[in-house]
């Protein structure tokens, strides 16, 4: 089930040339594999409805280089039309593209910054945004909203298959998901396969609790150890716990954004929910990787076991695990003051005592990013969590785990 509360929409329409499909080797730029020339980057894999290719949320002026799309195994390249609305521009390129693709296909959407996949058969239109969905859309805004730079390789799904698609891709670094059981029911879900991810590959998961209060430890897609789970607060309001978001999370972040529509071309909507919390996140750490890698001259991606030993930041005096990196976002996170609480807002204050069963290790947002980098590279060492939250956390650890099990 979706992790979504939408309030309300605005929309519009616009812009710009022609459509249809090329092969692997055509119109690519070739920078040579091993070559720093593209520069650091970060590869996000949101797992979701579909995305809306056409958004100007998406677009972007250069290619890809070739290297990198060999990378992430594309065979297929969809060269969209740029002129007309959205129903005109996916009517032009149907026949060339959208019903040519299969669940075997990676796709670049040249032009754009998404590079997608639909390991499953049972959607309508493989990749796209359906008109009926629009939760992919919005959650990939969420991602690049955080950081604008990131790479993104979009899976449809919401199957074990779709985690696995993005799973087996050396180059993913932070695999996004924004699915689960309504109310955190403590049935099966992605569990499985998100430990694959984390543990026997080396990536980050970040994993949505549910949008109810309940706590996310039992929560297959927040819950299980190896996952980031993410609930959320009110970061342009009061600064609160949303009450209707998971409790005993790792950490809260920002519930309500202004994200991408689904089906038009420059429109955006308002909407809320640990839906986009969650992905915001992966940004924001998919930001620190890019500048770390940068600084250390670490110009691949992913944490391959074979060729990177499970190491995110692979650099020339410097070498960071996943564990490195929820580390510091976890001594990076922070507890608003329940002196900013709002009594009308609807949000529920941040208890002085115990605020870890509410918030986790805290709120992240972009105020968490520079003291991450800093940190990490041993510019400015975050300063240990009181023993009282560090203890709060631990066994909130140690019951995922027993759990989890």
């Amino acid at each position: 089930m979706i992790r979504i509360f939408p309030f309300y929409i605005l929309s519009i329409l616009i812009l710009v040339p022609f459509g249809g499909c090329l092969d692997n080797d055509t119109m690519i730029k070739d920078e040579g594999i091993g070559t720093d020339s593209f520069g650091a980057f970060s590869v996000v894999a949101p797992i979701d409805t579909g995305i809306n290719v056409y958004h100007n949320h998406f677009i972007m002026d250069e290619d890809y280089p070739k290297w990198l799309l060999d990378g992430l195994g594309v065979n297929k390249i969809c060269q969209i039309t740029t002129n007309g609305t959205w129903e005109e521009r996916y009517n032009s390129d149907k026949e060339t593209c959208w019903d040519t693709i299969t669940s075997m296909d990676i796709v670049w959407f040249k032009g754009t910054k998404i590079i997608g996949t639909s390991p499953d058969d049972d959607t309508d239109i493989p990749i796209l945004d359906d008109p009926q969905d629009g939760h992919g859309s919005a959650v990939t805004g969420a991602v690049l909203n955080a950081n604008p730079e990131a790479v993104i390789f979009f899976v449809e799904g919401f199957s074990d298959a779709a985690v696995l698609a993005a799973a087996n891709q050396p180059l993913v670094d932070i695999i996004t998901t924004s699915f689960g059981p309504i109310g955190s029911i403590p049935v099966p879900g992605i569990e499985d396969v998100t430990k694959i991810a984390v543990v026997e590959k080396g990536k980050i998961h970040t994993g949505a609790a549910d949008n109810s209060p309940s706590p996310a430890v039992q929560d297959s897609t927040a819950g299980p150890p190896w996952s980031i789970g993410i609930s959320g607060y009110a970061e342009e309001g009061d600064d609160q716990k949303e009450t209707m978001s998971g409790s005993y999370p790792d950490i809260a972040a920002d519930w309500t954004q202004i994200l991408p529509n689904h089906d038009d071309i420059d429109g955006y909507h308002e909407t809320s929910g640990t839906s986009f919390a969650t992905p915001r996140t992966a940004g924001l750490l998919s930001k620190v990787i890019v500048s770390l890698r940068d600084e250390f001259g670490d110009f691949s991606s992913g944490a391959n076991p074979e060729n990177r030993s499970k190491f995110l930041i692979n650099g020339t005096e410097i070498k960071l695990s996943n564990d490195d990196l929820r580390n510091a976002l976890n001594a990076s996170a922070w507890y608003p003051s329940f002196s900013t609480w709002d009594p009308l807002s609807g949000t529920t204050p941040i208890s002085p005592v115990a605020p870890c069963t509410q918030v986790g290790w805290g709120v992240v947002n972009e105020s968490n990013v520079l003291p991450i980098i800093e940190h990490l590279n041993g510019t400015s060492e975050i300063p240990n969590r009181p023993s009282d939250v560090v203890l709060c956390m631990e066994t909130n650890q140690a019951i995922r785990e027993s759990y989890w099990s």
